[in-house]
């Protein structure tokens, strides 16, 4: 772009940054115009091809680079890659290699932005895509959410992803006041200021079972009254109500324990028995089915019993209050067992939050960039800066720090690293600032497979 010196700012031609020409990096006559950059590789790629980006831009429109979702000139794209059918332009070299690796990553998001920018229902947040396992049984795999076909429970994520966050503001002054917006304090009038915050995951069969948990503890409670009077002396209940009476009240109060509350049950004891593959939930929901129904029958068709059936008084005995009181804590058991999963869940995920989310990518043009920690690939080069915690596994290329290893290892002194000395992601940097070379990511690194291994344990 043409610029006088009594601009206040010029354009890179190169890159199309915004330049202040006093403090510039650089300039350069061209065709009786100057030209200012924002760093020396611009500079340089301006002086070994002037004309490219100088001539006047086509009018086709900008397009967007597949890989980083960068606007893209077709003059001034840096590559262009034919395929299925359709044409993709880039950034740069690095963008156009990534896309060569691996096009049906990159497939269908050139109109939108970059693959990592969208819902895609191959990463972990389309659950249609996402291996799921039992917890009971964990030979079971299947893609997406569901129940398990030998027991019937909830199956659950086979691999642990990072816990999912939101950002909320507060006041500085007065933290009992938190937004979802940004704006000011009702208070004081500060401006509200932004933070991260882990949101808390909801499982529904613990929510569930809980719900049904209590309703058949207040239930079963009653009958558990019930049978404890006939040892009081005198018998007080049953001076009250006759013996009759007290068979229906507990089938009342049993009813909804056991179709109800127990219906979970039932449901995995079938399914275990239709899969031929028989646990607990068989045992539980075959005793438990055979109390209520005998005590049913017994209730409705008491002449239908032989007398060798009857007591001493001559009354059949009934068995809903083992019936309700094994369901109840069936279930006081699951709940235990699902809380339990829960915060184990909650831990892992917490460790596997030990990554940073982004990483400092330096590109094969030395333009540093910022990315999501999901699109760090094997070999791309990346600045870890004072502080920062690694991104990813790899090896020392530039500069030399001290690096708190104390997650891994457990030692509070922090290790010196220099050029070809490895690194693990999660660990923390010291003072000193280097570049490494990203050679285990995602699933592959020290941390995720600790996560893993315990997950598994």
């Amino acid at each position: 772009m043409i610029h006088n010196h009594q601009d206040a700012s010029a354009i890179d031609p190169v890159c199309g940054m915004t330049v202040d020409p006093a403090h510039a990096a650089g300039s350069y006559e061209h065709a009786g115009q100057t030209y200012y950059f924002c760093n020396a590789s611009c500079l340089n790629r301006f002086k070994a091809d002037p004309a490219r980006y100088t001539k006047p831009k086509a009018s086709t429109g900008s397009q967007k680079d597949p890989v980083c979702g960068m606007d893209v000139e077709p003059s001034d794209a840096a590559g262009m890659v034919e395929h299925a059918g359709q044409t993709y332009y880039f950034c740069s070299d690095h963008c156009v290699k990534k896309f060569k690796a691996d096009p049906d990553r990159y497939m269908g998001t050139s109109a939108s932005g970059p693959a990592h920018h969208q819902q895609d229902s191959t990463r972990p947040g389309g659950q249609a895509h996402v291996e799921y396992t039992c917890p009971m049984d964990p030979e079971v795999h299947q893609q997406g959410p569901g129940a398990c076909p030998k027991c019937g429970m909830a199956l659950e994520p086979a691999a642990i992803t990072t816990p999912t966050t939101r950002t909320e503001y507060t006041c500085p002054m007065h933290p009992e006041i938190v937004r979802s917006e940004p704006g000011q304090c009702p208070i004081c009038g500060m401006a509200l200021e932004p933070r991260t915050v882990t949101a808390e995951e909801v499982n529904p069969e613990l929510v569930d079972m809980t719900r049904r948990f209590w309703i058949s503890m207040g239930l079963t409670a009653p009958i558990l009254v019930l049978m404890i009077s006939e040892m009081l002396p005198g018998q007080p209940l049953q001076h009250v109500l006759s013996q009759q009476a007290l068979i229906w009240v507990q089938f009342a109060l049993a009813t909804p324990v056991v179709l109800w509350a127990g219906w979970p049950i039932f449901q995995r004891a079938w399914a275990s028995i239709v899969n031929r593959h028989l646990n607990m939930f068989t045992l539980i929901g075959l005793g438990t089915g055979a109390a209520y129904l005998y005590s049913v029958a017994t209730a409705l068709f008491p002449g239908f019993f032989p007398e060798s059936f009857r007591g001493h008084g001559g009354d059949i005995a009934v068995y809903f209050e083992p019936a309700a009181v094994i369901v109840t804590l069936v279930l006081l058991g699951q709940v235990l067992e699902l809380r339990a999963r829960s915060k184990t869940s909650s831990a892992l995920k917490a460790l596997l939050g030990l990554a940073p989310r982004t990483a400092r990518v330096v590109r094969a043009d030395g333009r540093e960039e910022d990315v999501p920690l999901e699109q760090v690939q094997v070999g791309d080069r990346v600045r870890v800066r004072p502080g920062e915690k690694l991104p990813v596994d790899g090896v020392v290329q530039e500069g030399t720090s001290l690096v708190d290893e104390s997650m891994i290892t457990g030692e509070p002194i922090p290790v010196e690293k220099t050029p070809r000395q490895k690194v693990a992601g999660g660990t923390v940097n010291g003072t000193g600032s280097f570049i490494m070379q990203a050679e285990k990511v995602g699933s592959q690194t020290l941390l995720a497979q600790i996560v893993r291994m315990v997950s598994e344990a």
